[in-house]
């Protein structure tokens, strides 16, 4: 099966209102069928799309953050760090400063404010990274440690590592700051909707992200059946462009379900993810 050779190479970030409705699928599938792509996941709270690429890994490394530490025999209890910081990350109990990393936000402000010098920075790791080859797809994916609070500082360090080739980024579900950070260096962006009520609802939602944050997106829609379709619907009243249609099948499902990129299984759907590649990067040079 050849892939598809493209005039320009876009960043495509791949997005959906909820998790389950098929965003990791169509971002493999869609990394797959170019000639060369890079995929980047972005899900670090439960990234999968390695589970499809099974990459040979090429390099691998801890993602850290600034965090502050205090020299007790310097602090004076003069409060005004604890003043400054608009997290409230830092509280003084007696005269002993408490530091709360959970809600730290790494700006490094306390030690600038710190009359004593009493306040230093060491690196904490919150996740890892890796890259990796599968075919001819790089693929890129972080995961959080358990317990931390934020995936921004892995993300950020992911987006690091995109070259200048057609990426597909496979971003978080939901409208939170995470996906926020993983659409920052999209070109466009794709948003994945089941055929439901709640399909629409999820899609209102992330459509209404991207519309705030000035990204081009089109619709793929997932699970397609005959009969009503409200996500298609809603496509059409706020003139959304369709770029593809997966129906719901026993086959497509059967092959997901076990980790196989079904673009790489299967011609007829080889066929489906081109043309969605195809109508995606018409779309971006319109």
């Amino acid at each position: 099966m050849r892939g598809i050779t493209m005039a320009i190479e876009p960043t495509l970030a791949i997005l959906s209102g909820k998790g389950g409705t098929g965003k990791t699928l169509v971002s493999v599938n869609l990394a797959s069928v170019a000639k060369k792509a890079t995929y980047i996941d972005c899900d670090v709270e439960e990234p999968n799309g390695n589970l499809f690429f099974n990459p040979t890994k090429e390099f691998g490394k801890l993602v850290t953050v600034k965090k502050p530490v205090v020299d007790d025999a310097l602090c004076d209890g003069c409060h005004i760090c604890v003043d400054f910081c608009a997290f409230n990350a830092l509280a003084l109990i007696g005269n002993r400063l408490m530091i709360f990393d959970d809600i730290c936000h790494s700006c490094g402000g306390c030690l600038h404010v710190c009359p004593q010098k009493a306040l230093s920075e060491q690196d904490r790791a919150v996740g890892e990274m890796s890259i990796g080859q599968s075919g001819t797809v790089r693929s890129i994916s972080g995961s959080m440690n358990i317990g931390e609070s934020s995936g921004v500082p892995i993300i950020a360090e992911l987006l690091k590592h995109k070259d200048d080739g057609l990426t597909i980024i496979d971003a978080p579900p939901g409208s939170s700051c995470l996906v926020t950070e993983s659409v920052r260096l999209a070109d466009f962006c794709i948003l994945i909707a089941e055929p439901t009520i709640f399909g629409s609802h999820n899609l209102a939602m992330v459509h209404s992200l991207v519309s705030l944050l000035g990204k081009p997106c089109a619709v793929v829609l997932n699970k397609t059946l005959e009969g009503e379709n409200p996500s298609e619907e809603f496509c059409i009243k706020n003139n959304i462009p369709i770029i593809g249609r997966i129906p719901f099948d026993k086959k497509l499902g059967s092959l997901n379900s076990v980790g196989k990129i079904v673009a790489r299984e299967d011609k007829h759907y080889h066929e489906v993810f081109s043309s969605i590649l195809k109508k995606a990067l018409e779309e971006v040079r319109s």
